[in-house]
């Protein structure tokens, strides 16, 4: 005789799109990288550019492997924006001297001087979201606990 496997139990209903944590951060992050569009433009950046530019002013001559660990990006995706930035006069590339597989990653002149222009920059993005410093460190730290769990996963 045959045994019977209890029932599955039901799936739970389908959330909507306003009910969605995904989309909520979606949405945000589109609405925050709106906010930085106007003012990156007038200093000739893009938004990932003004990344690349915030980890270099950092630390200066990182390799693409070190920058992509802070950006959470593969050196595929780092690669073709980086060679922009080169172009633009933002950084130098230079192959490793120990390791000619590596590039060296370096501010050139105009990236470094762009660093007195981006105080103004981020205020206006500050005042722009309407909250306190108090609230936007709580909700960095929920979205910084977010992340590593979810990297926790793979």
């Amino acid at each position: 005789m045959a045994t019977r496997r209890p029932a599955a139990p039901p799936s739970p209903p389908v959330r909507l799109l306003d009910e969605q944590l995904c989309f909520a951060l979606y949405s945000t992050g589109l609405a925050m990288a709106k906010a930085y569009r106007k003012p990156l433009a007038a200093l000739g950046l893009t938004y990932p550019q003004y990344l690349v530019l915030l980890v270099l002013w950092a630390q200066d001559e990182q390799t693409v492997s070190q920058i992509g660990e802070k950006l959470f990006l593969d050196s595929a995706t780092l690669t073709p924006l980086l060679k922009r930035m080169q172009a633009a006069g933002l950084v130098s590339r230079t192959r490793g001297r120990q390791d000619e597989r590596q590039v060296l990653i370096a501010l050139a002149p105009a990236g470094r001087a762009l660093k007195s222009r981006i105080p103004k920059l981020q205020h206006g993005i500050f005042c722009a979201t309407g909250c306190d410093a108090e609230t936007l460190l709580a909700t960095k730290a929920q979205l910084e606990t977010l992340r590593a769990n979810l990297l926790a996963q793979d």
